[in-house]
This record gives C-alpha cells, structure tokens and sequence, in this order.
C-alpha cells in the first residue's frame, strides 16, 4: 500500500498535504521516495535551522539518547539550566527566566497564561482582574485553544467556536488605531514582529516603538511571538533587535528552529520588577502554575543547545542578513512584472505575487501555483497566504544553493510574466 493510501486510511486530513513523499536529506537537500532531489527553502517551515542532518545535531541527539533520553521535571535536569543559561546570556541578554515546551503553540499559550496572572497581581482600579491580550490582524501564535483564540485570523478560527475570551485584533502598523484601544481590562500587547504564515509583513520600527510606549503608559505587558523569526533567522537572536534594538520586551516565545527539527518550544518571562515591593514578573509563574510532561527534556535539551551554540559560533545570524542581500538584489534585478514586493528580514522572505499574472484554478490560489512549479523544477517552498511565496533555506545555506535556488525561481516567474502566445 502507498504513503499516499496509508494516509487516506489511518490519518486525519487536517493538512492539505502536496504529494511529495521525503524520506532523507542532508544539508540544504531533501530526496523523495523516488530517489528525486530538491533544494529545500522551506526546511519544516523554518524549523531545520542547519538543514537537514546536521552533523553537531546528530551528534549531540546520538550521544544523549544513550545517556538519558527523558525524566521527570520534578528533578533539575542539567541540561535544561545550561540551556535556559544560554539563551539568557547569548541570546536574549535580559535578565529573565525560561520555561520550556514542546511547540510555539504551547509557548504562548504560556505567555497568555502569564498575563492572566499579571492582570490578578495587577487589577482594574475597581479590583477586578484585567485579562485582556492585544493582537493583530493576520497574525499566527498557533491552533490550540488559547493560541488560536489570539490568532487574528478568522480562517484559523472558523468552526471552533466559541473562542477563549479576552483578545481583540486590530490592524498591524496602526499606531492610530492601538492608542485608542487600550480598555481597563487590557493587560497584554502580543504580536510577531515579523508575520510569517499572515503574508511575511515586517513591523515598522515606529510601531514597535510605540506599542512599548503605550505598555509603560498603561502597565501594559509586551510579548513577541518570535516562534518562527527568533534565533537567527532574521538576522540577530532576536528579531525585534533588527526593528527596534532598544525596546526590552515582559515576555517572548519561540520554538521551530530553536531545535533544528526537535520538538521544542519556550517562553521567557523578564525579571522586571513590577511593584514597588520589587516583584519580579518573572516570580508571578511559580510552583503549580504550569507546565510540561515532556518540556525541556533531555534529549531536546541536548539537541536544541547544538544548534543554538551553532548558530551563535559560526555567526550564522550574521550570514542570514548576507544570504538576504544577495536574494534581495537579484530578485529585484529580474524586473519581473508578477513579482510585487519583497518583505521580510534575513532569510524569512516573503515574495509579494500579482495574481492576475497567474492562471488560477478555482480552490487553488496563486501562491500555491507557483509553489507547485516550483516543486516539479526541484525548489520547495511554502506560501504565506493567497499572494505570497517564502523563502525559509538553512541558516547555513551557502551561495551557490541560494544562487541554483533564485535560477529555479527566475524561470519558474518568468513564465507567469512573460506566458507563451
């Protein structure tokens, strides 16, 4: 029986799945069942940060899993404190505290959680609790309950309904509009600074700046949703330092490419006092107020302190802004009528498309023709909504793979802007 069959008969079809069938790779390379090689720009969505197989990740999950792959978070696991140490002082570098999950989702189910508990320390001047988290249109943190619910994306939520209460999305960039929406019962201002799956839309530094400042006015939290931008891949650990480098944010969650294709995810809470008493934020999530079977395990732990070492030591972060230069450039050397825009930081990309260049059939968008094409020329990429293509290569990619990608690229648009007669 076919993969293909198996998954009709045995899987939930909660992916609408392309039929490609992988079954190894090694570096920027992934081959199919077929013995098929493709260059691969989307890495798990930005989740194989080195690529595929790396050789200090395999290692290290090699080694670990003869050692101790799980046990129990009633005891301190050492790898977890090294890990949570190096993300603190490599990466962060703001005193704070971490806790560790299994996916973003988890993450900032976390950090919604954590402003719960900020608004009971923190009350409305009636007493009652203020609960309430700011997101923003076309923003993605997930689909379990409470992420989703934050999602402002009606298409994610459509269904499962009724949502957790306590959020409202308003339109991102808009400093207008978020000055004059902040109610007593707000508590929480979360947002990706790059949007990855809503389209890969950039915030302005002016916005940052001022969602900060309306945080300290209002004693506001300010959580970054860094799940698919963080450590690395937009050209600093942190992508909000690429914006806005002196904005300090209460909270931020990650997880994909912090574990190189592992399944871990994090949040971190600052050790900021909020009172006059000296209470630290961070002190609000103690013993009982959350967690995690399998969060921070071993065996993740291992893996995820191998890439990030990685990343930090070959100054990847650094190459990511170089690979970006060199994408930029050519694409816009091209001159190509269907390419719109380029948008994004480092190497998340997002390449704007006009569909009206692009035969659609009905069901499909012009994002998901393009990415099929793409695929039968050997180039894996994934859209970031109706319009919009990502490119998502290791960190480590070098530049003949980003050179032999763009080629597969040009001659893929070219035929959308310049069709046959």
């Amino acid at each position: 029986m076919s993969t293909a069959d198996l998954f009709q008969q045995h899987v939930l079809p909660t992916y609408g799945r392309f039929p490609l069938v992988p079954v190894s790779g090694a570096g920027c390379r992934l081959w199919d069942d077929a013995g098929k090689s493709y260059l691969d720009f989307c890495t798990g969505i930005a989740v194989c940060s080195l690529g595929h197989c790396h050789p200090r990740l395999v290692e290290a999950i090699r080694e670990q899993a003869g050692k101790l792959i799980h046990c129990s978070n009633l005891y301190q696991i050492p790898l977890q404190a090294e890990l949570a140490e190096e993300i603190n002082v490599h990466h962060v570098k703001i005193p704070g505290k971490l806790f560790f999950s299994n996916s973003g989702a988890e993450a900032n189910d976390g950090l919604i959680k954590s402003a719960r508990r900020f608004g009971h320390k923190r009350p409305q001047p009636d007493g009652s609790p203020r609960y309430e988290v700011i997101t923003f249109l076309q923003s993605f943190h997930g689909r379990t309950l409470g992420s989703m619910s934050a999602t402002g994306q009606a298409k994610i939520q459509e269904g499962f309904d009724p949502l957790l209460p306590g959020f409202r999305y308003l339109p991102f960039n808009d400093i207008a509009a978020l000055e004059n929406s902040i109610r007593p019962e707000t508590a929480a201002i979360l947002l990706e600074p790059i949007q990855g799956e809503g389209g890969v839309n950039t915030a302005t530094p002016e916005f940052l700046r001022a969602v900060a400042a309306l945080c300290k006015k209002h004693d506001l939290l300010l959580f970054f949703d860094e799940v698919q931008a963080g450590f690395g891949r937009c050209g600093d650990s942190m992508a909000w330092r690429m914006i806005a480098p002196e904005i300090e944010p209460d909270g931020i969650s990650w997880a994909k490419g912090m574990g190189g294709g592992v399944p871990i995810g994090s949040f971190w809470l600052s050790d900021r006092a909020i009172d006059e008493n000296g209470t630290a934020f961070s002190s609000l999530m103690g013993p009982g107020s959350h967690g995690s079977t399998y969060g921070g395990n071993p065996l993740v732990c291992a893996a995820s302190l191998a890439v990030l070492k990685e990343i930090r030591e070959k100054e990847l972060a650094e190459h990511a802004i170089l690979m970006e230069v060199r994408i930029q450039q050519t694409i816009l050397s091209w001159k190509l009528p269907v390419v719109t825009e380029i948008r994004g930081r480092g190497l998340l990309l997002g390449v704007g498309l006009d569909p009206a260049l692009i035969p659609t059939p009905e069901g499909k968008t012009a994002a998901l023709v393009v990415v099929n094409r793409l695929m039968d020329r050997g180039l894996l990429l994934p859209p970031a909504g109706p319009q919009t293509i990502r490119l998502l290569p290791p960190l480590n990619v070098t530049e003949a793979e980003i050179d032999e990608a763009l080629a597969i690229l040009h001659s893929v648009l070219t035929e959308f802007s310049h069709p046959p007669a």
